[in-house]
């Protein structure tokens, strides 16, 4: 058990780094920033199922969780 935690919190710090030097670009573009969402995504996901243990809970909270993050991510990329 820890050593699952131990390894979902190294993934989170390498994302977390490749998200600064991403974002750290001197430009902008669509392609980035829909990078930059994903690991945010990603990142979200691995939180809610390792630290929240939501991978022991009911399949209608997971089924929401992911829904409810891909109907957020849609509609910041319809705003964009």
């Amino acid at each position: 058990m820890k050593k699952s935690l131990l390894s979902v919190y190294v993934i989170l710090l390498f994302l977390t780094l490749v998200s600064a030097v991403i974002s750290s670009a001197s430009f902008l573009s669509k392609t980035i920033v829909l990078l930059l969402m994903g690991l945010a995504a990603a990142k979200f996901i691995l939180v809610a199922f390792h630290f929240m243990e939501l991978k022991k809970a009911h399949n209608f909270w997971k089924i929401t969780l992911i829904f409810s993050l891909f109907l957020i991510m849609s509609i910041m990329i319809l705003l964009k």
